[in-house]
């Protein structure tokens, strides 16, 4: 038998259920495959999506290059061009201004304001904030002009000139200065809201963001023309243009600081820093003026030019002790709050900046340099004749009369020219050893000098040397033509007559208070003697004859109650325009109480032209009222004495 076993049979099994055949299989049972034409009919539709990866290969290969040109761009701005695109940054992100101090007040001696200041600001601009390349328009400055000149009162032309310079790179132009607060606001207000719009609507440009302002201040004169000629006025520029402003000029001013600050849009931005150098106020100055009597003055002088239509006048008054000016009145004048409408000629102190002929109201002068010298007494008999001749000319008085017997005293109480000659030919051995004599006491007097004051434009006079006195100004000097002063240095002779013959400077300031309101009196005024008590005290009541004699000729100048030592003038007067004599000055010089001096009072009229044009006749009155409320007013009481009466004629 053999080991092979036979081989086996399957034997067939239960029957397994048909699976469906799988997609794309053949054989039994399988599907049926799709032919060329689609799904058959009734079937879903199935999208087949392309393969992701090429496109996010190209979304990263994009972002891969963006992100390439930012390093590149932030390696360019933090390395390369560092510094350029800071200092650009700084340019545009920080403003300097210039903090402007706060000017010192202005003050009469009883603390009064005369000069103040009140807050304003200029209108600045940054005109490289206008640039096309900025505001991303072309007519910016076009257009901030057609805003802002209404605004400011100004030429839309001018405003586009300053915010389109021909230096591209100028930051900083004034638009307009010494603005109100309610003008500042109404700019600022409308830049607002053109920024506000901006934020929303792409289309509108804040055309303002380059318009900043400067805080100042506006110079301010409460009482307008009263003191101008004293005060001045402040320029444009917020500096004196005249008068004490200018005088005192830096010391009203003080120092002005600095700020630095960041601004966006015009705006200031307060977290990023700023950096400040605080102004230092200027001094307050206290004036020796008193405004009561200033007013005085001007209300009497304005009032007699208008009625007399003379070109101008002017009156001085003076403490007689200290030489301090109460009072220094000009008409016409002037209102320094608005110079646009003032006449050029009323500008400045015609009282110290005119030089003029004083006429008879230097003669006391002549008789101060004849009674020093004892060449003559009061009592001193002096024949005039109707006529004199002397050198090339006829002397003349003012009116004809028959030969006058007068005293030295009645020389000048009648305001004799030829008398003053004959007395001041006494003053030396020959003519010209008396016109030495003469000429060494006018400049004692203060006569061809500066009064001391400092004032701008301030005249002194003309005063030649006696060598070089023509033939006809050795006799006119005597009786005051020939030699021409300032009505202030005509005062002071008065003054220092007042003054028992001693000279005391005059002066305008009392003293000054800095920033730490400590008050600094002004230096002490210089004294000088220029004749003796004696002689000052002939003269005073000689002065008086003027006055209260019924030959004198300013009996217009009495005031009931006080002794009045005074003198009148008409002289020949010079015309500025032409240089040659047309029309008269006419004045009048005096001091009250005579017998106890304590103010002074001089006035002067040039050209008057309707009514008299005789001292005595229109400045007399203008004496007697300026002096009546001096006195008042500084509560100066009657002596009670009565007036010397010197004789004024003898019988031959």
């Amino acid at each position: 038998m053999s080991d092979r076993q036979p081989p086996r049979r399957r034997v067939p099994g239960p029957a397994r259920p048909v699976r469906p055949a799988a997609r794309g299989r053949t054989g039994p049972g399988a599907r049926p495959a799709r032919g060329p034409g689609g799904p058959r009919p009734g079937a879903p539709k199935t999208i087949r999506l392309g393969s992701p990866r090429p496109r996010l290969r190209l979304v990263g290969v994009g972002l891969t290059l963006v992100m390439l040109a930012f390093v590149v761009r932030l390696v360019q701005v933090q390395a390369v061009d560092a510094s350029t695109y800071a200092g650009k940054a700084e340019r545009n992100r920080y403003v300097g201004q210039v903090l402007a101090a706060e000017r010192g007040e202005i003050t009469d001696r009883n603390g009064v304001p005369l000069a103040t200041s009140e807050e304003a600001y200029d209108i600045t601009a940054d005109p490289t904030m206008f640039a096309p390349d900025e505001l991303k328009i072309d007519d910016g400055p076009e257009q901030a002009a057609a805003l802002l000149a209404p605004i400011l009162g100004a030429d839309p032309e001018d405003l586009v000139r300053k915010l389109r310079p021909d230096n591209p790179a100028l930051r900083y132009v004034k638009l307009a200065g010494r603005q109100t607060p309610q003008v500042w606001r109404q700019i600022k207000d409308l830049r607002s809201a053109l920024a506000a719009k901006s934020e929303t609507d792409r289309s509108t440009v804040n055309v303002l963001a380059g318009i900043f302002s400067v805080p100042t201040s506006k110079r301010v004169y409460p009482n307008n023309e009263l003191a101008a000629g004293i005060l001045g006025w402040v320029n444009a520029e917020g500096k004196g243009g005249g008068g004490v402003e200018l005088q005192l000029e830096k010391r009203l001013a003080g120092e002005d600081g600095k700020i630095r600050y960041a601004q966006s849009g015009g705006r200031l931005v307060p977290t990023a820093g700023s950096t400040e150098t605080p102004a230092v106020p200027g001094d307050d100055i206290e004036l020796t003026i008193d405004r009561d009597i200033q007013w005085a003055a001007q209300n009497a002088i304005s009032k007699q030019v208008e009625e007399s239509a003379a070109d101008r006048g002017y009156v001085i008054v003076q403490d007689t002790r200290t030489g301090e000016v109460l009072a220094m009145a000009n008409a016409p004048g002037f209102d320094p709050n608005d110079l646009s409408d003032a006449d050029p000629r009323t500008l400045g102190n015609a009282a110290l900046q005119d030089a003029f002929e004083p006429g008879s109201t230097a003669k006391v002068l002549s008789m101060a340099a004849v009674l020093e010298e004892k060449a003559a007494t009061p009592g001193t008999h002096v024949v005039v004749p109707n006529r004199l001749h002397r050198g090339d000319r006829l002397f003349k008085d003012d009116i004809d009369h028959p030969t006058w017997y007068l005293t030295l005293n009645g020389v000048l109480a009648k305001s004799s020219n030829i008398g003053t000659i004959l007395a001041t030919g006494q003053l030396g051995k020959t003519q010209s050893q008396a016109n030495k004599v003469l000429y060494d006491y006018l400049r004692k007097f203060g006569l061809g000098s500066h009064t001391g004051l400092g004032f701008p434009g301030e005249t002194k006079g003309i005063l030649a040397p006696p060598d070089q006195w023509s033939t006809s100004q050795q006799y006119t000097i005597p009786f005051g033509q020939g030699v021409s002063v300032n009505a202030m240095q005509a005062a002071s002779v008065y003054s220092t007559i007042a003054n028992g013959g001693v000279r005391v400077e005059p002066t305008f300031v009392r003293g000054s208070k800095g920033p730490d309101g400590r008050f600094t009196p002004a230096p002490e005024p210089e004294r000088k003697r220029v004749v003796s008590e004696k002689t000052a005290k002939t003269l005073a009541r000689m002065l008086e004859s003027v006055v209260d004699d019924e030959e004198g000729t300013g009996t217009k100048a009495r005031i009931p109650g006080y002794r009045v030592a005074g003198k009148t003038g008409t002289a020949n007067r010079v015309d500025p325009a032409t240089g040659k004599y047309h029309g008269y000055t006419s004045s009048f010089a005096g001091f009250a109480p005579a017998d106890k001096p304590r103010i002074t009072v001089y006035c002067v009229i040039q050209n008057a032209t309707q009514g008299s044009y005789f001292g005595g006749q229109i400045c007399g009155p203008v004496f007697k009222e300026v002096m009546a409320f001096s006195l008042k007013s500084l509560q100066v009481p009657p002596t009670g004495a009565a007036p010397a009466a010197l004789p004024v004629t003898f019988k031959p």
